[in-house]
């Protein structure tokens, strides 16, 4: 490496150790680039990108005290220099469509191989979008398909149906968001009539196939 070489400064996120470590071995090995922090949990990934700066967030959509797309415009809006590549073992439209909107740079699964992450890191800290045709079709039809559904869900409605799919009965949602239980029957009515189905089962259902995590 020469002396005119640029190291690429790169903060690991994931509250799996065993996937930083496998990061780290990976990386750790590459002579235009440096390991500068590790994070298990959102609030440590603000904390080490504000004082850190690193041209490179690898993020795990997964970790505690997480909002991975409230992150990810905190990142955009404050430190537009650090470029966020998600690595994931979710690789689901609603997920991948909400961390492009979000400003992701790419969205990885973790089973890339070690050359495809080290180019991606280094594409990444150009300034270069990383999304392919295929994820861009896939996120075109999922808004299609999908998306417009939920979005004609209110914010009441989306929690309902996050604690529903949790396996919750009218009697435990009432009590999670403080209210009454004709109030919940009146909500499940509402989606399932905008989601297009036809019980609790089907919502359930649609939700664990078609969406993700409202709280994330």
């Amino acid at each position: 490496m020469s002396a005119q070489t640029k190291i690429i400064s790169i903060l690991l996120a994931d509250d799996h150790l065993l996937a930083r470590q496998g990061c780290r071995s990976i990386l750790e090995k590459v002579p235009d680039m440096k390991i500068v922090g590790e994070a298990q949990d959102g609030d440590e990934v603000k904390l080490l990108v504000e004082r850190l700066r690193p041209q490179i967030l690898l993020l795990d959509l997964k970790m505690p005290k997480l909002s991975p797309a409230a992150l990810e415009e905190w990142v955009r809006t404050n430190y537009p220099e650090t470029a966020t590549l998600i690595l994931t073992g979710h690789d689901r439209d609603f997920y991948l469509s909400t961390m492009m909107d979000a400003g992701a740079a790419g969205y990885f699964d973790k089973k890339i191989r070690a050359g495809q992450l080290v180019s991606a890191i280094r594409h990444a800290a150009r300034g270069e979008f990383l999304f392919d045709a295929e994820q861009i079709e896939r996120v075109r039809q999922w808004r299609e398909e999908t998306g417009n559904k939920l979005d004609s869900l209110s914010k009441r409605e989306r929690e309902v149906l996050q604690i529903l799919t949790e396996g919750a009965d009218n009697y435990a949602i009432a009590a999670s968001l403080d209210i009454a239980i004709n109030t919940v029957e009146k909500h499940l009515t509402s989606i399932y009539k905008k989601l297009g189905v036809a019980s609790r089962m089907e919502a359930t259902l649609w939700w664990l196939e078609k969406g993700g995590d409202f709280r994330n």
